[in-house]
């Protein structure tokens, strides 16, 4: 038998010992699954559709009686207007910043870790320490205890530079949320990478010190090709999960000063629960859930190629 007639021979076989399901058999076989299925439908599917009802409608919450049909619109309202925009700009900002200043720091710890040094354990413990906090607590650990300009330990430690009660939250907020958010998700890629490095095969690996390549040169020609779908793999991921940040803006910013710091989840919530304007906040949330849609669809797409290119 050739080689390409090999495949062909183990598909029949296959098929062979596993014949076709009837229809009935396949159903059976998804019941255990509805209770599941109808589970996310009701806690994600259906508050969506109402959303998109309330997409279309003029309704303010401080007049309930004056509600209409407004067709598209809230989407015209939000889409014309310069904070929406501005929310845009700040949510790519946040989350590009975020997500390039975390896989660096992740990939430099998670070589780190690779190498087998004392109290290599407890180190891996206290790095991933930051992603297990709750995101409410370390806003408030940061915003009190880091940022405060009289006792703040930011300031503390930049005192010997001639840095002094420089509040960092009111004057830097960008700075201090990307700062903030960066401890958070570096534990997260850090440990993606660190997995893509223990899978490393270590025949290879030594092979190439054998004939002589440095550390750096088998970093860049073999370590790193490797682990690109890791990295990858982080920056979808990170992205998804950053692009939703919501809690340290409410707690530490409030969205400024003015609206420097507002993203797009704290639009919604400011059109939601300050401006009480419940269409147009429903049409900015469609507008987003659209965006995260194609972002999770080119995520999956990219995954599919990875794994088969893995194959």
């Amino acid at each position: 038998m050739t080689a390409t007639e090999a495949p062909s021979a183990a598909r029949e076989r296959r098929g062979r010992a596993a014949p076709g399901l009837t229809a009935g058999e396949r159903w059976r076989r998804r019941i255990p699954l509805l209770p599941a299925l109808i589970v996310v439908v009701v806690l994600t599917q259906l508050p969506f559709l109402a959303t998109v009802y309330y997409s279309f409608q003029d309704r303010n919450l401080l007049r309930p009686d004056e509600t209409a049909f407004a067709g598209f619109g809230n989407y015209a309202e939000v889409l014309g207007d310069a904070q929406f925009r501005g929310a845009v700009l700040n949510t790519v900002l946040l989350t590009v910043t975020v997500v390039l200043c975390s896989i660096a720091l992740a990939t430099a710890l998670a070589v780190l870790l690779d190498q087998k040094f004392l109290g290599r354990n407890v180190v891996r413990t206290l790095l991933i320490t930051p992603f297990l906090v709750m995101p409410a607590a370390a806003a408030l650990i940061w915003k009190h205890a880091i940022f405060n300009p009289l006792f703040g330990t930011l300031n503390w430690v930049l005192s010997p530079f001639g840095v002094e009660r420089v509040d960092w939250v009111s004057e830097h907020p960008m700075f201090s949320l990307v700062v903030m958010l960066v401890w958070q998700w570096t534990p997260f890629m850090m440990l993606i990478v660190l997995a893509g490095l223990q899978s490393q095969d270590t025949e290879i690996l030594e092979a190439a010190r054998m004939d002589g390549a440095g550390p750096g040169a088998i970093f860049w020609r073999i370590t790193f090709p490797q682990l690109r779908r890791f990295i990858e793999l982080a920056v979808l991921l990170g992205s998804i999960f950053i692009v939703q940040t919501f809690d340290p803006i409410y707690l530490v910013t409030q969205g400024g000063p003015g609206q420097a710091t507002t993203n797009l989840p704290y639009f919604i919530y400011q059109r939601t629960f300050r401006a009480f304007e419940v269409g147009e906040a429903a049409a900015a949330g469609v507008v987003v859930v659209v965006a995260t849609i194609v972002i999770a669809t080119f995520a999956l797409r990219l995954f599919a190629d990875m794994f088969r290119e893995e194959r």
